[in-house]
Formats: structure tokens, C-alpha cells, sequence
């Protein structure tokens, strides 16, 4: 479980998120969109402990992230929109350095990782540096890093950005399967296509507020968009963004 109480970040003089509540439950998939500058990144960063809030708590799996750092993130696997690999090490390698920061027991970690290559379709470049790896394949491997613990939560920012057609099918597949199993998963995306396929629920964060929250039918009563209405048109008008006009200016991600 994801808590969010009160959730606030104040960079100088623009407060990127503002008193932002949330709960995302077991096995829900939840799906967080905002045009760019609203807070997405920021909320994430402050949620994996990469940004220290101004105010506010954060919770993962019962455990506050202030308090007992260590314990709350040991319950979360994290994907950043850009992630950072060690360029001189091999796939395997990487997998295994991860596995140990997380401790897991040194006699599953072989088992594991093997497994995790062969699910991302990585066995065949196991033993090549990351460095020569495509962005996609950098993508699914540190998707496989994140999993490696077999974590509780699991937070993606941008999941979808560089994969190819399949590699975005498998992902969603693998999102439902998850959460299936009990796994929380949070994402940013600008893909509503893929928040519209996969997610449970749906937050729209505009000027670091969350301003709706729901199913895709509750979001479509709260913005008054006709039944059948797709996202897109949803995120439209709850945003105010369906009028042609300047760049809005942001700025914070």
C-alpha cells in the first residue's frame, strides 16, 4: 500500500505539489497523469526518497519513509524515466549487484537473475556490457533490477518511453500480473492509451494539485464528459487544456 498524506515539495517560490492525499491499495495499479510540469516526477521522487518533502508523509507498506527508510524501501521496486546503469558491467552483473543491495539470500540470486533475463528477453546479452545495449533493452533490464527482490510496490516513471510495440505489451501484461498477485503498482505516463488498458484508477495532478481521482467512469461524471468518452478528451477538459494557446509555462516536472 501507498500512502500520501498531505504531500508537499516548495522549490523557492513555486510549490511544485500542493497537500497532495493518496491511497493506492494492494494489487490496485494506479495510473498518475498531468500535463508537463504538473508533479508527477517530483511526487515520485519524493515518494522513493530521492527528494525530501517540504511537508507532508509518505507510507509504503505501512512503513513511513522519514522514520524507517530502509524498511520502506525494501518494499519497493523503482523504474526512473531515465535509468542509470553501470556501463562496465555485464546484464548478469548488474542484476546480481542489485540483488545484493537488496540482500537477498546469495542462493536464490543465480535462479533469480536467470529468470528475469529470460522474462525480458535479455538471456542472449547476459554477459554483454550494458553500455552496448538499446535504449529499450536498458529499459527492460532495469525493469528486471526492480523486480529482483520480489518488492511490494512497485513505482515506474514513464515505463512506456523507448519500448518498442512489444516490449509495451509485455509490460502491461506483466503490470496486470503483478497486481494480480498483490504487487501495488504506481506509474506516471503521458500515454493514455496505456492508463486507459491497464489502470484500476486514474489521479490527474495539474499546478502540483491532484484535482480528480478515479475509475475512468468517475473521471468521466467529474470532468462532464459524455458516456464512452475516451481519456484523452477526459484529461482535456478536466485540465482545461482543449483550447488552442500558448505553452503554459512549469516549472517543475
Amino acid at each position: 500500500m501507498i500512502e500520501l498524506i498531505e504531500l508537499t515539495k516548495v522549490f523557492g517560490q513555486v510549490t511544485a505539489v500542493d497537500k497532495l492525499n493518496l491511497v493506492v491499495h494492494p494489487g490496485e495499479v494506479f495510473a498518475c497523469l498531468g500535463p508537463n510540469g504538473a508533479g508527477k516526477t517530483t511526487t515520485i521522487k519524493m515518494m522513493m526518497g530521492l527528494l525530501r518533502p517540504t511537508s507532508g508523509v509518505v507510507r509504503l507498506g505501512g512503513y513511513d519513509l522519514a522514520q524507517q527508510p530502509e524498511a520502506a524501501k525494501q518494499q519497493c521496486g523503482f523504474v526512473p524515466d531515465r535509468p542509470f546503469l553501470y556501463d562496465k558491467l555485464t546484464g548478469a552483473e548488474f542484476l546480481e549487484f542489485v540483488a545484493g543491495l537488496y540482500g537477498v539470500e546469495p542462493r536464490c540470486v543465480a535462479s533469480k537473475r536467470q529468470q528475469l533475463l529470460e522474462q525480458f528477453g535479455l538471456a542472449d546479452w547476459a554477459d554483454e556490457l550494458t553500455e552496448n545495449y538499446s535504449h529499450g533493452m536498458k529499459q527492460r533490464l532495469a525493469l528486471a533490477a526492480a523486480l529482483i527482490h520480489e518488492p511490494k510496490i512497485l513505482v515506474l516513471d514513464e515505463p512506456i518511453v523507448g519500448l518498442d510495440p512489444r516490449g509495451a505489451r509485455l509490460l502491461k501484461q506483466l503490470v496486470r500480473k503483478l497486481a494480480a498477485s498483490g504487487v501495488t503498482v504506481f506509474f506516471s505516463t503521458h500515454s493514455l492509451d496505456v492508463a486507459e488498458d491497464i489502470a484500476d484508477r486514474i489521479g490527474i495532478i495539474d499546478h502540483g494539485r491532484l484535482i480528480a481521482v478515479g475509475t475512468l467512469a468517475e473521471l468521466r461524471r467529474l470532468g462532464g464528459s459524455p458516456a464512452g468518452a475516451d481519456l484523452e478528451t477526459i484529461f482535456l477538459r478536466l485540465t482545461a487544456a482543449d483550447t488552442l494557446g500558448e505553452w503554459p509555462a512549469r516549472a517543475h516536472a
